[in-house]
């Protein structure tokens, strides 16, 4: 069979969509449900960089509302947190994962000789390295390198997402990369994939076709997995109609299968709010509200809450003075929300932003995020942080 070059270019174009999928992703075939203990990690990326002072209002200092006249949020319309501190508006949700001791905010979160270019912040973010160094493996990727080579590990990890971030790019693994297991059950059992799969070896010699005719067996075998995997045990709770809901209720579906996924990775944005940011940011916001209180409840009802730690992240955050255009320009320093049933600490963890003391109008960090890294590793997923990271972290107690 001779592949033309359509073809091929058909042929990568599932490969790239799949993003390379590890070989040991389709494990485990018995269908069952999954006992409470099986711990999963979920990670949202608030892409562009998340205003965090509107986030977490500090509702009495007086430096937040003449630094932002438009823009502050009044302290009898944010939701009330503590004497100093207050959510905002939207994040109904979360207030009451506060109130339950089952939300904990860790504040002025970042790292030394910060980098105001999203490109670059967001890699710095994806591979857990410092502001001076250049890797081109995620800490999560690094994750399953360390898990998954040689060895009968189940252990795994799907972005909900068309394509596969750095984050989840390993030295010689890769998560998946899959928004609907439906669709790419769909796309993997089209004729013309089916006809190429069942192609003979000696067919398809050459080495860079030959590769992904690999790749197109193991994402069609994949493909098949996940989707019969979420078809299993589906959610019954209902979710909001938006992009983020259906992924979160993906993942559900997934973490009451056996599929024994222990990492899910998803995005939501833009937040780069450098106009108009009351309006996007609240809308952005109640999305997320939305869809983590659906899930949450959902785990809840299901006995699986206290196996779950989501967590949220930005590159960066905002600058403390709104700009001329009704927003906020690329800053440092950010919070960070913490999620589930198994929170040894909650609440505010730390103090927050001190905006008497800046630098050059920016926030200070003061606690280092591969820290938060480390944590999630040791603690939860229970695995060396230090030869992931590539260096040794304290880590934190919110676990």
């Amino acid at each position: 069979m001779t592949i033309r070059r359509k073809e091929f270019l058909q042929l990568g174009s599932l490969a790239t969509a799949s993003l390379f999928v590890p070989k040991f992703l389709k494990a485990m075939e018995t269908p069952g449900w999954v006992p409470p203990g099986n711990k999963i990690v979920v990670i949202l990326q608030l892409s562009g960089g998340n205003d965090g002072l509107n986030t977490v209002v500090p509702v009495r200092n007086d430096i937040y509302y003449r630094s932002r006249p438009l823009l502050g949020i009044a302290k009898d319309k944010a939701l009330s947190l503590t004497d100093e501190a207050g959510l905002h508006p939207a994040l109904t949700h979360f207030k009451s994962l506060y109130d339950q001791g089952q939300l904990a905010i860790l504040n002025n979160v970042g790292y030394p000789n910060p980098d105001r270019s999203h490109f670059r912040s967001m890699d710095i973010w994806h591979t857990g390295s410092r502001s001076d160094q250049y890797w081109n493996s995620g800490w999560l990727g690094r994750y399953l390198d360390a898990q998954c080579c040689g060895s009968d590990a189940l252990t795994r990890a799907i972005e909900l997402d068309d394509i596969l971030s750095l984050s989840m790019k390993g030295e010689q693994l890769k998560a998946m990369a899959v928004k609907d297991p439906r669709r790419l059950y769909g796309t993997a059992n089209e004729q013309f994939f089916r006809s190429l799969n069942a192609t003979p070896a000696a067919e398809h010699s050459e080495a860079p076709v030959d590769y992904l005719y690999k790749t197109l067996a193991e994402t069609m075998s994949s493909a098949d997995h996940i989707f019969k995997q979420s078809r299993l045990r589906p959610s019954r709770s209902t979710y909001p109609n938006t992009e983020l809901g259906k992924s979160f209720q993906t993942i559900a579906s997934l973490a009451y299968s056996d599929i024994q996924t222990k990492v899910y990775y998803l995005s939501l944005g833009s937040f780069d709010t450098h106009v108009r940011q009351q309006a996007q940011q609240e809308r952005l916001f109640k999305e997320m509200n939305d869809a983590v209180g659906a899930f949450t409840e959902d785990l809840k009802k299901q006995g699986r809450f206290n196996d779950l730690l989501l967590f949220t992240f930005s590159e960066f955050g905002r600058r403390v003075s709104q700009n001329a255009s009704g927003g906020t320009d690329h800053g440092t320093a950010n919070n960070m929300f913490l999620i589930g049933g198994g929170l040894k600490r909650a609440g505010l963890l730390n103090e927050l932003p001190d905006l008497s003391d800046l630098n050059e109008g920016d926030l200070k960090h003061r606690v280092d995020f591969q820290r938060v890294y480390a944590t999630v590793l040791r603690k939860w997923l229970q695995v060396d942080d230090r030869t992931i990271l590539k260096g040794d972290y304290t880590p934190l107690d919110f676990i």
